[in-house]
């Protein structure tokens, strides 16, 4: 029976995530949308005053550091945002009415440009002119001559008194001259909308700073009290992320858009400071925002220039300004990622802009990154961070175990050697490969796994291993405080061991057979000979034909330690095959606390007992640098952390 008190298999210490109930998430998320959609009058001022918030909350602080009180502090603070949102709103307003006024001076240009395109389209416009010639021949050929001119003039037609009363008389509708209600209700009608938003936000954005303490204590009592510090880290993340994100985001994006409008005021675009502004706005949508911000000045360009000279200009400069805004300054302030994935963006920016418009393509990434945050704290919303943070959605080791089972040993090998740039060949081993092979062994044990997909993944893991033979392997990483020392080589290993290998024998099945395999590579790439035995040559039935020439020592390898029994008699088999033999056991699965502190490991009877394969190579290689000697009367437990 197996040690209630010893783990089977340790392979994670995240705990397994248990989604809702399909109908439950249906539900809730049908219920949701629908209440963001009917209710959109309300929660886009709710939104927008939440977002100012944690805009506005960093400049708030300065001001009460600078010894401005609470009311004062939040006051400055909104007049602020007020002053720089309706500077934005008339100067997009003023810079419109100016386009207006001349679009009727680019008609000609779009007209000749249209024309051009028809006639390249058409031969350089032979055919299209052809076909109007003969279209105006045919016409007149078909078409009646006009009747001839009667010089002679008409007779006076006289209307009788009677029926001169019948003809039918010109009337005129004049509307009344409107009065001054109609005048500003004309005017201020269309405006009142918009104004009644503002006023919302800002009298949302003032309650919000005001009592931020008392909301956040509100929202803690409501999230749960019982799990204080889940609940503090959870606004804290929020909290820091939106606001760095909007400060750091809106000072790039107003950099991008001066430069973009500097840039097409350069080449001779017109309303070059319209385009800079909806350049630094639509650019708060990442990917596609750029995209759109390039169309407008695009076609402005297209309407101006009778060339296309001036077209070009406008694309190189977006081609060139938004990478090196995208891929070197952004990095370089706050990271490559805002914590969303590049589909979750895309998708989040169409999800909102159909729901609330125009504001709701402003807000996506924002609104997006709040609910990845709330997955990553709210165990019930963790599908969430899943399904919209930039996060993998399996961790290494489950990835390894997905391809071995889907027997893609290539696509495994690629993953590792980004894994290899920085870690040893024996650290992916221990870390990602080994665990991998612990899920599939927890399968095992559940019954899942049958015999043949094992033996599928035995091999996936044998390609894996030849893929990776090439990368050198350096020395098992240093202790603290210890310098990196150099692998062994063949000249440093003792005379006796010269011709000889270590036997890595397979514990129970195939599974233990890719782990003893993996040993196997890292022995020889410490200049130390290798071969690896399968499970069942050593068995009861077949040990007595088991080639033990050049045997210099065995290596057991256990993915599950179990109760080691299987194991203690496994060493008994073959001490009485190699009595001279030193046996090291190899439980690649279980903890270092374990292997520790039970005494059930030493009754194997293994001269040295592991848990890792880089401590299996530190044994083996001080082994192999002694003289040769029997084994130990005294088996030790190595306690040494992996990787």
């Amino acid at each position: 029976m197996p040690d209630p008190d010893l783990r089977r298999i340790e392979y994670s210490s995240r705990e397994v995530y248990r989604p809702p109930s399909a109908l439950v998430t249906l539900g809730f998320a049908v219920i949701v949308i629908s209440a963001l959609y009917f209710a959109r009058e309300l929660f886009i001022p709710l939104a927008l005053a939440v977002l100012l918030s944690f805009a506005l909350g960093p400049f708030v602080m300065v001001l009460r550091r600078w010894r401005f009180g609470r009311v004062p502090s939040v006051i400055a603070a909104v007049l602020f945002a007020v002053l720089v949102i309706s500077a934005i709103g008339s100067l997009i307003g003023g810079q419109l009415a100016q386009l207006a006024e001349n679009l009727p001076q680019y008609r000609n240009n779009i007209t000749d440009k249209i024309h051009s395109l028809r006639g390249a389209a058409t031969g350089s416009g032979i055919v299209a002119r052809t076909s109007q010639i003969l279209q105006d021949l045919s016409s007149e050929i078909t078409s009646a001559p006009p009747p001839a001119a009667d010089k002679t003039p008409a007779p006076a037609v006289v209307v009788p008194r009677g029926v001169r009363s019948q003809l039918p008389i010109a009337v005129e509708i004049h509307q009344p001259a409107p009065t001054t209600f109609q005048i500003i209700q004309t005017i201020v009608g269309p405006l009142l909308q918009p104004l009644a938003t503002i006023g919302i936000v800002v009298v949302f954005v003032i309650f919000f700073l005001l009592q931020r303490e008392d909301l956040r204590d509100r929202f803690i009592r409501l999230a749960g009290a019982h799990d204080l510090q889940r609940t503090t880290r959870a606004l804290d993340d929020a909290g820091y992320r939106l606001s760095r994100y909007l400060l750091v985001q809106t000072a790039i994006n107003t950099g991008f858009g001066v430069v973009i409008g500097t840039g097409l005021w350069l080449i001779g675009v017109p309303n070059p400071v319209l385009c800079g502004v909806f350049a630094m706005l639509l650019r708060f949508v990442p990917y596609i925002g750029p995209v759109i911000a390039a169309i407008f000045p695009a076609a402005l360009a297209l309407a101006v220039d009778p060339g296309w000279s001036l077209l070009l200009w406008t694309s190189a400069l977006f081609l060139v300004v938004e990478p090196i805004t995208g891929q070197i300054i952004e990095p370089f302030l706050y990271g490559h990622s805002t914590g969303l994935s590049a589909v979750a963006v895309v998708v989040a920016a169409a999800f909102w802009t159909w729901l609330w418009g125009p504001i709701g393509l402003l807000l996506s990434t924002p609104l997006t990154l709040c609910l990845v945050v709330l997955g990553r704290h709210v165990e019930r919303m963790e599908f969430l961070d899943i399904i919209l943070g930039d996060k993998p959605a399996l961790t290494p080791e489950e990835n390894f175990y997905q391809r071995m089972l889907a027997g893609d040993p290539d696509e495994a090998a690629h993953q590792a050697e980004e894994f290899l740039r920085e870690q040893p060949l024996s650290a992916y081993y221990d870390e990602i490969a080994i665990r991998g092979l612990a899920l599939a062994q927890l399968d095992v044990n559940r019954g899942t796994l049958e015999h043949e997909r094992r033996l599928q993944i035995k091999e996936a893991v044998l390609g894996v291993i030849d893929n990776l033979s090439d990368h050198a392997e350096t020395a098992p990483l240093p202790k603290e405080g210890e310098e990196r020392s150099a692998a062994p080589s063949p000249t440093e290993i003792a005379p006796s061991w010269q011709g000889k290998f270590v036997m890595c024998v397979a514990g129970r099945g195939s599974l233990d057979e890719a782990a003893a395999a993996m040993l196997a590579q890292l022995l020889e790439k410490h200049g130390v000979g290798a071969k690896v035995v399968p499970n069942d040559v050593v068995s009861a039935a077949n040990i007595f034909r088991l080639d033990i020439t050049d045997v210099q020592m065995v290596c057991l390898s256990y993915l599950e330690p179990g109760g080691f029994t299987h194991a203690r008699y496994l060493v008994r088999r073959l001490r009485r095959k190699l009595p001279q033999v030193q046996i090291l056991a190899g439980f690649w699965t279980l903890s270092d606390e374990a292997a520790g502190q039970r005494e059930a490991l030493r009754e194997t009877g293994a001269d040295h007992v592991v848990t890792s394969l880089r401590q299996a190579v530190d044994q083996v290689s001080a082994a192999a640098k002694e003289p040769n000697r029997g084994p130990d009367t005294a088996p030790s437990v190595a306690s040494t952390a992996a990787g």
